[in-house]
């Protein structure tokens, strides 16, 4: 009698279901995680101890007043638009940028005029630009 052999197949794991099952554990874990933002916010503001400017000659004080009205060397522009700002700026530096730039603001004014402020005279290409602040007081025993 004579047999015939059976082929032997090759013994082989196939990793594609498995390769599948981790893929869809790994999206699983991705979706259902939750991810917190901590919305603490802890600022301390620096005090501003140190040397007044001693710089001299021509510059640009812009001075934002309480309601955000903007004042560049004491004249007061005719309206609150940054255009005008801008355009102040260029006219009375004559078109230099490397004019030292200052800005001042009331307690009181809107973070947005401040911001705004800051935009102009980076747009316009000012490079030398400074916050004024006030020394801080001795506290009271």
């Amino acid at each position: 009698m004579q047999f015939r052999r059976q082929r032997r197949e090759d013994d082989m794991i196939n990793l594609t279901p498995l390769i599948d099952v981790v893929f869809l554990l790994l999206i699983f874990f991705m979706v259902s995680t939750t991810f917190t933002k901590n919305t603490h916010l802890t600022i301390d503001l620096p005090e501003a101890v140190g040397n007044p400017s001693t710089e001299t000659g021509n510059r640009l004080d812009v001075v934002i007043g309480a309601d955000g009205g903007y004042q560049v060397n004491g004249q007061g522009l005719i309206n609150n638009q940054a255009e005008t700002l801008k355009t102040a700026l260029l006219q009375l530096s004559d078109g230099d940028t490397q004019t030292p730039l200052t800005i001042t603001a009331d307690a009181r004014t809107p973070h947005q005029a401040v911001v705004t402020a800051m935009d102009v005279a980076g747009q316009a290409g000012f490079v030398r630009l400074s916050i004024t602040t006030r020394e801080p007081q001795a506290e009271s025993p």
